[in-house]
């Protein structure tokens, strides 16, 4: 059995540094994530006036609910989704004129619906060049709160920017969503908020959210489940085994839930309080799997389902075509460079087995791509990468750390080449 320790969890940590600048008094985060988008995130609110301590292994976040510290800041949210979503909401609830960008990757990404909200809340924004993109410019006079309907079909994050802003406004909000995608990640949003002493009441779509603020406290962040998936699907595609500490049966990821597809393929998945095991079969079957709510993990199933025994369908994963690329569409690039057969539709893909030829991997800048695609290179040894690094944004050590897994894996006579 390999035990493989992963970083923090990208959605948690940048949950936690929102609400812990918004709470009363100063929260210590536990092993949060360091990469480059909660760099990035920690960076932009020390642009708008909070103070941030970043330590090994814990940073300390001083609260500001009446919002930031600044009159005036220009913010830089580089590739970070929660960066640019997050960062403004949040601003919008002080006083003074706040700029925001990003990188010409991240402006491409759509934010209507939660720069919509936000306008229909009596903030005076602005978008600066495209319409519904970054960048934007904010001249914050508080919110008072009310009534919103929104559309989250695209991103779960314009939910998540409103339910944690609702408590900084005056009257909080009422919030009622026609359409959600990645629902897990809405409960990660409510289970963290009334860690911080908010409990929002839900009835099927509609959210109230109370004002009064958040409190302060230690929070520790739990690994990254999107990021574990790698390492599960390494064991699945080579017959080895693989606990992830840290992510069990309490987990707040609904990205966890990819084990349970594995299973449906013949993995053995053992989950326990403290972790999570998954030991490969001596060959996946192939299955139709609905990934919705668990869409992050899409291009990871994509990436190994040419070594399964029937073709692999994926479906209702249409908001994958907005992230950091089109990733539907790089999976079926990448899987047909390498020999595989790939059908394609608006929201669903499906992938024939097949044997993966090296070739290089075209990234598209997004590090979702290369690690997935690096669990096919265990069984397919020469596939190589234009843009290895990008992994910086969420796992800056993966190369490293998915390295030594091999290497202790070799010469034992499993399957991984």
């Amino acid at each position: 059995m390999t035990v493989i320790e992963i970083p923090g969890s990208k959605s948690v940590t940048a949950r936690a540094l929102f609400l812990a600048a918004a709470a009363e008094g100063t929260t210590t985060l536990q092993r949060p994530l360091v990469s480059d988008d909660t760099e990035g995130f920690a960076e932009g609110l020390v642009r708008l006036g909070y103070r941030v301590e970043r330590g090994p292994g814990s940073w300390r976040i001083e609260g500001r609910p009446a919002g930031p510290g600044v009159a005036d800041a220009d913010v830089f949210c580089r590739d970070g989704a929660t960066t640019a979503r997050f960062l403004p909401a949040l601003a919008a609830v002080g006083h003074g004129t706040f700029r925001f960008d990003a990188s010409a990757q991240m402006r491409r990404r759509p934010l209507a619906p939660l720069t919509r909200a936000l306008q229909e809340l009596g903030v005076d924004l602005v978008h600066e060049e495209a319409e519904g993109h970054h960048p934007l410019r904010i001249v914050a006079s508080g919110i008072k709160g009310g009534e919103l309907t929104l559309d989250a079909g695209q991103s779960s994050q314009y939910l998540t920017a409103l339910l944690m802003l609702g408590p900084l406004t005056a009257e909080g909000l009422r919030i009622t969503v026609t359409d959600l995608v990645s629902a897990p990640y809405i409960e990660i949003t409510l289970a963290m908020m009334r860690s911080f002493g908010v409990e929002v009441a839900r009835e099927g779509p509609v959210f109230t959210v109370p004002p009064g603020g958040y409190r302060s406290t230690a929070y520790p962040i739990e690994p990254d489940a999107s990021t574990a998936s790698y390492f599960f699907a390494a064991a699945a595609v080579t017959g080895r085994e693989v606990t992830v500490p840290g992510l069990g049966t309490g987990a707040l990821q609904g990205d966890l839930r990819f084990v349970e597809v594995l299973r449906r393929m013949g993995a053995v998945v053992r989950s326990t309080p403290s972790g999570t095991t998954v030991a490969g079969p001596d060959r996946l079957q192939g299955l139709t799997v609905n990934m919705r709510d668990i869409s992050d993990t899409m291009p990871t199933l994509a990436a190994i389902a040419p070594y399964a025994a029937g073709p692999v369908r994926i479906e209702d994963v249409a908001n994958t075509r907005v992230k950091e690329c089109d990733r539907l569409e790089a999976c079926a690039q990448n899987l047909r460079a390498l020999g595989i057969d790939v059908a394609t539709g608006p929201d669903w893909i499906e992938i024939r087995p097949g044997t993966p030829r090296p070739t290089p991997v075209a990234t598209h800048g997004d590090h979702r791509i290369v690690m997935s695609f690096a669990v096919t290179g265990l069984r397919a040894p020469g596939i190589s990468f234009d843009d290895p690094g990008c992994v910086r944004k969420t796992f800056p050590d993966f190369h490293r750390v998915f390295e030594a897994l091999q290497r202790s894996w070799r010469g034992d006579g499993h399957r991984t080449g």
